[in-house]
């Protein structure tokens, strides 16, 4: 009996450290994607920048509450329960109406570096320039703009970074005028960047590259679930059969399909943040362009790696507590 007892105690109380469902909602806009996931060392908690979507805006164009976005930010002590922090202050607004889509992070020798996609405006359709922009900070809050991407067109969106070696980073993201492959560019220092042209001819957006049991894996957002790609060199890709996160979860907010990931891997553990739009669920989608149509928010699940297959199941309960790497 005092067995049984323990065992349903150490029972509950995993279910009680279990991550609720929407992980997070931005309580200002509720409009919440593309979330990307960094410890801050200087203030000792996780945290998630996201591009704050303005779902709450009346738009009969359909285009222009995905403009005007600013960087949200979300903190958390352990990745569990995430709490609304602020915006981020991007030191780089060469124009009115701005808009702030999709950053990535980096931490290097004490500095913070961001790869943000950049948009001149807000506009009421897609026929506008996107660049992807360098910025640093020291605090994650104040960002100092370095430099525009020399990337060959200017319509690329959707940074991710990766340190290669000492010395090496790589860049991957959407080039929207190669048919929305996924290209990539190189660097030595951060701050200068030599394109390479394309690295994988998929038509999909929004990649994360990431290591974990001893590979490199790419995860692409194919709008109908995601993509996922495996490499030894980060040169040569190959994709698995079967996309994740393409079939609707039971949980709340989980019934449509999931996009534009970031990957944490910690503990051995692999954690994905994604974002979905509950109200583009298949059997009951909102009406087109309302609020319900619109709001977005940041779900999360653990991926599992088995015979060589990435998976991930959304109505598994999430038990997570990061640690400081």
């Amino acid at each position: 009996m005092v067995i049984l007892f323990i065992a349903m105690v150490s029972s509950l109380h995993a279910q009680t450290r279990a991550v609720s469902k929407p992980l997070f909602d931005d309580p200002l806009e509720h409009g919440a994607a593309d979330p990307v996931v960094i410890y801050n060392k200087q203030q000792k908690m996780w945290w998630m920048f996201y591009t704050n979507r303005r779902a709450m805006l009346n738009d009969s164009t359909g285009v222009q509450w995905v403009h005007g976005t600013k960087i949200g930010i979300a903190e958390s002590k352990d990745g569990r329960v995430w709490k609304y922090r602020d915006t981020a202050n991007m030191n780089y607004r060469v124009n009115a109406g701005y808009t702030f889509w999709a950053p990535d992070i980096i931490e290097n020798k004490g500095l913070y570096h961001m790869y943000l996609t950049y948009v001149p405006g807000i506009f009421t359709d897609w026929d506008h320039p996107r660049e992807i922009v360098h910025l640093t900070s020291a605090d994650l809050i104040n960002w100092r703009f370095e430099t525009i991407l020399p990337l060959g067109t200017h319509h690329v969106i959707d940074a991710s970074i990766v340190k290669v070696s000492d010395g090496l980073w790589r860049l991957w993201y959407n080039d929207e005028k190669k048919g929305k492959a996924i290209s990539y560019a190189e660097s030595t220092d951060l701050y200068n960047w030599t394109d390479k042209g394309i690295a994988i001819p998929a038509h999909g957006e929004g990649p994360k590259i990431f290591r974990w049991q001893n590979k490199y894996f790419m995860i692409v957002d194919v709008w109908k679930g995601m993509e996922v790609y495996s490499s030894d060199d980060l040169l040569k890709w190959t994709k698995q059969e079967g996309r994740i996160l393409e079939q609707p979860g039971k949980g709340m907010d989980e019934q449509a399909i999931g996009g534009h990931c970031d990957v944490v891997v910690n503990n051995n553990r692999a954690y994905i943040f994604y974002f979905t739009h509950p109200g583009r669920a298949k059997d009951k989608p909102a009406a087109k362009g309302s609020f319900g149509d619109k709001r977005s928010v940041i779900q999360l699940a653990e991926l599992h790696y088995s015979n060589g297959v990435v998976s991930c199941n959304r109505d598994e309960q999430v038990v997570i507590h990061l640690v400081n790497k």
